[in-house]
C-alpha cells in the first residue's frame, strides 16, 4: 500500500447520530433514483469526515457491499429469481470481464500516490454524472450487434465497470444498468436485478486485492463508524425508494449530477 495513504480519518471520532443521518441523507438520495448512492457517500466520507481517500474507498466498498447484500432480496421480490436466472448468460459475460477489472483496479489504487488518487476519483466522478444524466434522461436504445461482438463487448465493459467499481468503492450500478439494456436488450428493472448479480462477486473481489497490502485496517480501526454509517444508508434508501417518482427527473437527475462535478471539483485540487 502507499506510504502516503493514512488508514485514519483527520477527525478521529464523530457522534452516532451526525453519521447516521449522513448515511440516511446518501441512501435516500440513492433510493430515489434506484441506486445504492455510494457515488455520493464517497465525496462525504473524504469531505465531511476526513479520511484519506484510499481509507474513503476502502469504507465505501464495505458499505455498498452490505447495501447490495440487503437491496438483493428486496429486489427479487420486484424481479421474479426465476427471470434472472434465466438470464445467467448475460450476468456471466459481465461477471468474466469485471472480476479481472476489479482485481486490477484495486492493485492500482492501493499503489497510487494519494495526490493522483484523488485526480482519479475526481475524472471518475465526473464519468459517473455523465452516466447518472443520460441513463435517467434518455432512452436506451439496445445496440445491433453480432453475438461474437456483443460477448467481446461485454467483457470488455465488464472490465471497465470492475476498474471503476474497485477505484471508487462503488456497486458499480450506474455503469452496469445501462450497459446491460445497451448491449443485452434488458428492461431498466431486469437490468437492476442483474446489475446487483454482478456487482456482489466483483465487489468481494476487489476486497480480497485490498485484503493483501493490510488496507482493511481501516475496516478495524472504524468498525462502529463504517456500521452506523451503513445502517443509515439502508433506512435511507427505504425512504428514498418510498420517494421515487415524487420529485421529477428533470430536476432531481441535474441536481444529483451538480453535486458530483462540484466534488470531483474539489477532488482535483486536492494535493
Amino acid at each position: 500500500m502507499s506510504t502516503d495513504q493514512s488508514l485514519h480519518p483527520l477527525q478521529p471520532t464523530h457522534l452516532g447520530p451526525v453519521v447516521f443521518g449522513a448515511g440516511a441523507a446518501i441512501g435516500v438520495l440513492g433510493g430515489m433514483i434506484g441506486l445504492g448512492g455510494a457515488e455520493f457517500r464517497l465525496p462525504l466520507l473524504m469531505g465531511l469526515f476526513g479520511f484519506a481517500a484510499l481509507s474513503a474507498v476502502i469504507l465505501n466498498k464495505a458499505m455498498s457491499l452490505v447495501v447490495v447484500l440487503i437491496a438483493l432480496p428486496a429486489r427479487l421480490t420486484a424481479v421474479p429469481a426465476a427471470e434472472v436466472a434465466a438470464r445467467w448468460p448475460v450476468a456471466v459475460n459481465l461477471l468474466a470481464g469485471s472480476l479481472l477489472g476489479a482485481w486490477a483496479g484495486a492493485s492500482w489504487a492501493v499503489r497510487m500516490r494519494s495526490a493522483t488518487l484523488y485526480k482519479v476519483l475526481a475524472a471518475l466522478m465526473v464519468l459517473m454524472a455523465a452516466a447518472l444524466v443520460v441513463t435517467h434522461t434518455t432512452t436506451l436504445d439496445t445496440l445491433a450487434l453480432p453475438l461474437w461482438a456483443r460477448i467481446s463487448a461485454g467483457v470488455a465493459a465488464g472490465f471497465g465497470i470492475g476498474v471503476v467499481a474497485a477505484i471508487m468503492g462503488v456497486a458499480g450500478g450506474e455503469l452496469l444498468i445501462p450497459t446491460i439494456v445497451l448491449l443485452f436488450g434488458e428492461d431498466i428493472k431486469t437490468a437492476g436485478s442483474l446489475s446487483l448479480l454482478v456487482s456482489l462477486p466483483t465487489m468481494l473481489v476487489a476486497f480480497a486485492r485490498y485484503s493483501r497490502d493490510g488496507s482493511f485496517a481501516v475496516l478495524g480501526a472504524n468498525l462502529r463508524f463504517t456500521t452506523v454509517m451503513a445502517a443509515g444508508s439502508i433506512v435511507g434508501a427505504v425512504g428514498g425508494g418510498l420517494l421515487l417518482g415524487v420529485f421529477p427527473n428533470l430536476v432531481l437527475i441535474p441536481a444529483l449530477a451538480v453535486i458530483l462535478l462540484v466534488s470531483a471539483a474539489k477532488l482535483a485540487r486536492h494535493d
